[in-house]
C-alpha cells in the first residue's frame, strides 16, 4: 500500500519543519510513505524547507485557498498511485505521530474516511466561547447532513483511494463540510478517531474570527445542502411560507363571514404574495430534485473518468511538471 501525506501550505517556514520531522517514516501495512506539500502561492521559504525533507511539491503561482490546494493535493495523489491519502495542517495543530492511528480504518477496510475527533470541548487553550460554538456547530451539522462524525470541521483526515475518486471538491473556501457532506450522500463509511491538540502557533488565515468561520461555514453547508438535499431545502422554505399565507387567509375568512372583511382587504392581499412565493419554493423544489438526479449521474460519470485518467500517466494539459532532485512542482 502507499500512503501519500499532503500538507496545503500558504507561507508556513515557521512550523512546517516541526511538521515534517514528525511525520512517521515506517507504518504496518504501509509499503511507501510520500509526503507532498502543495504549496499555495507561498512568498516566504516554504517550498525551500519542503524540498530539504525530500517532499514532492505541487506549486500554485497564486493563493488559490484551501479548497483548490486540497483538490490539488488530491490529483497529484491519485496521479502517483496512492491507496491512501492523508490530509493534515502546516500549522502544526495536528500531532503527525497519530497518522499511524488516523489511518488505521483505512487499512483494515472498516471505513473509506476517517477523522480526527479533536475533542474541541476538552482542548484547553480554546475559549469557553469557542467550545460553545464549536459544540454548537457540530450539532447543526450533524443533524442536517446525518452524521454521528463529533468533530465535523476537523482537517485531520485519512481517505482511501475509492472514495476519492468518488469526491468532487466544489469550493475554495474549506474541503471539510464539501466532502462529508458528499460522503453521507455517497453512503461512504466515515469514522473518527480521538486525537489531541498542539497549541496554535499564528492565527487561522481561513477567517478573522469564529464569527467569520461561522459564517463562512454556515453558508458553505447551506450551499452544500442546495446541492445534495434540495428537496428538503426548498420544501422547507416551501412550507414556512404557506403556513403563515393559510393563517393570514383564514383570519381575513373569518373577518368576512362576520361581515367586517373590508378592513382586512391588504391582509387577504399579503396571504396571496405568500401563497405564490410558497408555489415557486414547490417549483424551485422539484426542478431541484431533478436536477439533483442529473447530478447523480454526471458524478458517476466523473467517477469512471476519473478512474481511467488516473490509472496511467498524468495527463493535465493545464499544467507543466518539473521533475528535479529536490522535488516534483506542479505550476498551473
Amino acid at each position: 500500500m502507499k500512503l501519500v501525506i499532503n500538507i496545503p501550505c500558504y507561507n508556513e517556514e515557521k512550523t512546517l519543519s516541526t511538521v515534517l520531522a514528525e511525520v512517521p517514516k515506517k507504518i504496518p501495512g504501509i509499503k511507501t510513505i510520500e509526503v507532498q506539500i502543495v504549496d499555495d502561492g507561498s512568498t516566504d521559504r516554504t517550498s525551500e524547507i519542503a524540498a530539504s525533507y525530500g517532499c514532492k511539491i505541487i506549486s500554485h503561482k497564486k493563493n488559490l485557498g484551501l479548497g483548490r490546494a486540497f483538490k490539488s493535493g488530491i490529483e497529484a495523489a491519485l496521479e502517483s498511485g496512492a491507496d491512501i491519502f492523508v490530509n493534515t495542517d502546516a500549522d502544526n495543530q495536528y500531532p503527525s505521530s497519530y497518522i499511524s492511528d488516523l489511518i488505521a480504518p483505512v487499512v483494515n477496510g472498516s471505513a473509506d474516511i476517517a477523522i480526527g475527533n479533536r475533542m474541541p470541548w476538552k482542548v484547553e487553550y480554546f475559549s469557553p466561547l469557542k467550545k460553545t460554538l464549536q459544540w454548537f456547530g457540530n450539532m447543526v451539522v450533524r443533524n442536517l447532513i446525518g452524521t454521528d462524525i463529533p468533530d465535523t470541521v476537523s482537517g485531520f483526515r485519512a481517505y482511501s483511494r475509492e472514495s476519492l475518486l468518488k469526491l468532487n471538491i466544489t469550493t475554495k473556501f474549506s474541503y471539510v463540510l464539501d466532502t462529508i457532506v458528499q460522503a453521507v450522500k455517497m453512503d461512504l463509511t466515515v469514522s473518527s478517531i480521538p486525537i489531541p491538540t498542539n497549541p496554535p502557533t499564528r492565527k487561522s488565515r481561513l477567517f478573522k474570527n469564529i464569527f467569520q468561520h461561522m459564517w463562512k461555514s454556515g453558508t458553505s453547508l447551506i450551499r452544500l445542502l442546495i446541492i445534495y438535499r434540495p428537496f428538503q431545502f426548498f420544501g422547507v422554505l416551501a412550507v414556512t411560507t404557506f403556513i403563515p399565507a393559510s393563517a393570514i387567509a383564514i383570519r381575513f375568512l373569518i373577518f368576512f363571514y362576520l361581515g367586517i372583511g373590508k378592513g382586512h382587504v391588504q391582509s387577504l392581499l399579503f396571504a396571496v404574495v405568500l401563497v405564490i412565493i410558497s408555489g415557486l419554493f414547490l417549483v424551485s423544489a422539484i426542478l431541484a430534485f431533478l436536477i439533483g438526479n442529473n447530478r447523480k449521474l454526471n458524478e458517476e460519470i466523473l467517477y469512471y473518468e476519473k478512474k481511467r485518467t488516473f490509472s496511467g500517466p498524468y495527463s493535465n494539459k493545464s499544467a507543466h511538471i518539473v521533475n528535479s532532485s529536490k522535488g516534483t512542482k506542479l505550476l498551473p
